[in-house]
């Protein structure tokens, strides 16, 4: 029996078919996987991703906490709400995690962390905050939404009270706020518009049915999978874990190697990578014959052997589509060998989708 979230129930009156993803038993599709996929493209989709961590820091040491723990620099973070992107390494500059940081003032930051790592990067940042004496609180009495597609603002706003509405609708991309007990924020995994939601654990069943009401569509792990590789997004535990480094997983930008006096976790490893330069890189990959690209297969090209680290079906495309780690001299042109058979693809500049376009050709 895997964890379960406050909408578990409700995912088994709607005839979900469900799944573990990272010890939690969670919904992979509704109806049609692709079917939710175009949902969020075309309208409006509604996930559960209350099995994700939220986590509150807080303390008067909180900042220099951080500044030791991830990557990028929470000093960026000005204005009450803003979000940041960032990795949390090892000493050896492997990626603990992936996450997304909100500043809401100088004493407390909110961290969103991934389910499969929660335990770990709890452990981890324990570990540190006592030294600090921060306090970190895992937000067990919240659950999560994310509402994407290119309505979904529009018709999440209409959950709230008209005025915490037009505040929901002003909110700048990575911007958060708090508007009486739900915490909305311009962010999302699909390359689509949206907000993601927390809110109180016995408010989400009630918010979920409102939104399917308004015509959002109940959407699965599925359809986020797909989403999330279209738009050019890493998962982790596929596309990075703790024996990549943020060079070879796409993810140099948020390494913020300046100021030089910031002693970060694994700031001596990632700052002799980026002198080096990596062996590895992190390339999207457009299949040119007929198949499906998976995780795992092997990727030939004139600089030496890769591996795709997640594949799929694009509905949007109409075409296979993947993530492959490959030698940093590799060519645009390469091989996958599908079941024994080489196939041609060739690498393209990521993302595949945005705001429901195509951007490859």
């Amino acid at each position: 029996m895997g964890r379960k979230t406050p909408l578990f129930s409700l995912h088994e009156e709607l005839g979900a078919r469900i799944v573990d993803f990272g010890g939690w038993d969670m919904p992979v599709q509704y109806s049609s996987q692709i079917g939710e996929h175009h949902a969020v493209r075309r309208a409006a989709g509604v996930f559960d991703v209350s099995h994700m961590c939220v986590t509150d820091l807080k303390g008067a040491r909180v900042r220099e906490l951080l500044q030791l723990l991830l990557a990028n620099d929470v000093a960026k973070l000005k204005t009450a709400g803003k979000a940041l992107y960032s990795c949390m390494l090892n000493e050896r500059g492997g990626v603990i995690d992936d996450l997304i940081v909100y500043y809401l003032s100088d004493s407390w930051y909110r961290l969103v962390v991934n389910a499969g790592t929660r335990d770990k990067d709890l452990a981890w940042i324990g570990r540190h905050a006592h030294s600090f004496g921060v306090t970190v609180s895992e937000r067990t009495d919240l659950a999560m939404l994310a509402v994407q597609g290119p309505e979904a603002r529009a018709k999440a706003a209409q959950l709230l009270p008209a005025a915490q509405g037009r505040a929901a609708l002003a909110l700048d991309n990575f911007v958060g706020c708090e508007l009486a007990d739900w915490f909305v924020a311009r962010t999302g995994y699909t390359g689509e518009d949206g907000f993601e939601i927390m809110l109180p654990a016995a408010a989400a069943v009630p918010a979920w049915r409102s939104l399917n009401e308004l015509g959002v569509a109940s959407c699965g792990l599925g359809a986020r999978d797909t989403l999330r590789l279209e738009a050019g997004m890493n998962l982790y535990g596929n596309d990075m874990d703790e024996s990549t480094h943020p060079y070879e997983a796409a993810l140099g930008w948020t390494v913020a190697l300046t100021p030089p006096q910031r002693q970060f976790i694994g700031r001596e490893s990632v700052a002799a990578i980026e002198r080096a330069g990596s062996p590895r890189k992190l390339v999207a990959l457009l299949l040119e014959d007929r198949g499906v690209l998976r995780g795992h297969q092997k990727v030939i090209t004139a600089a030496g052997a890769g591996e795709i680290t997640s594949g799929t079906f694009s509905p949007t495309l109409e075409r296979s589509i993947a993530f492959a780690r490959v030698p940093s001299e590799a060519a645009q042109a390469v091989q996958v060998d599908v079941r024994g058979k080489l196939l041609q693809a060739r690498i393209v500049k990521a993302p595949f989708v945005r705001a429901g376009k195509s951007l490859v050709t």
